[in-house]
């Protein structure tokens, strides 16, 4: 494996890395029920799972 001829600086290693960042994930809010949730995925509210703002289970149980 090849190895460097010289020594990168911190500052020059630190500049190739600024790209990797933590973004926030978009929500979005149901129309139906109110809830804020992440896109195209299901999620609860008091009990029933939701979908595309349908009920897919009703009063699932909470492990």
């Amino acid at each position: 494996m090849p190895h460097p001829k010289r020594k990168f600086s911190k500052s020059r290693r630190d500049k190739r890395r600024t790209h990797y960042k933590a973004e926030a994930p978009t929500l979005t809010t149901c129309q139906t029920t109110g809830a804020v949730h992440l896109p195209h995925r299901a999620y609860t509210v008091d009990g029933n799972v939701y979908y595309n703002g349908k009920v897919l289970i009703e009063k699932a149980a909470v492990a």
